[in-house]
């Protein structure tokens, strides 16, 4: 059978060769995905995804500092949960995906219709780097985190119910010491462990 990544490939490489402009992280393979993503086992963890975005508007409205510097982390029991960071690529200032994103976003649909995930719950978190106002990158990660869950569900026929997308803008900086790296913009892919 023909997976949804290898159907991609060669649509992505006609659409790199035609369109200029930066390239996604190097390819992401199934296995690597998989292999990173399963163990959480009957274990299955239940976030109310609403409430998580509430929380980080209230803590940036009381913050209402711009400064990196010190600032408090949270969320960390993302990092214990079974997860794969990705690079995904937008248009600037857009929620549009690249079409040279589509090859990662196939080898992400081809994990999750994989056996061994089929029966788990995931969340996209999407993150930023620290340039612009924080409300606003929280609202364009968030707008990001659904476009990926759109396409995972539409053009991927990835279940819409094992799929919620959570944006937490620059609030979670992969290298606070360089808040505008490129580093600092990626999507996560989390294993919430098996559906309810």
């Amino acid at each position: 059978m023909k997976t949804f990544l290898s159907t991609l490939v060669a649509a992505a490489a006609i659409t790199a060769a035609s369109v200029g402009g930066a390239m996604a992280q190097a390819s992401v393979s199934q296995a690597e995905l998989i292999n990173n993503l399963q163990g959480l086992g009957a274990r299955s963890t239940i976030l109310n995804v609403d409430q998580l975005r509430q929380d980080v508007t209230v803590k940036i409205s009381q913050e209402a500092s711009e400064d990196v510097v010190n600032r408090n982390q949270y969320l960390d029991y993302f990092a214990s949960l079974p997860n794969f960071s990705v690079e995904i690529l937008f248009d600037f200032d857009s929620a549009i995906i690249k079409p040279d994103s589509y090859e990662i976003l196939g080898a992400m649909a081809d994990a999750l219709h994989n056996p061994v995930l089929l029966r788990d719950q995931f969340l996209i978190v999407g993150h930023t780097d620290a340039k612009g106002k924080r409300e606003y990158n929280l609202e364009l990660s968030q707008r990001r985190a659904d476009s990926i869950r759109n396409a995972l569900t539409t053009v991927f026929k990835v279940d819409p119910a094992r799929i919620q997308a959570f944006g937490l803008g620059e609030e979670q900086l992969r290298d606070p010491n360089n808040p505008d790296a490129a580093v600092n913009r990626r999507v996560q892919l989390l294993n919430l462990g098996p559906m309810p």
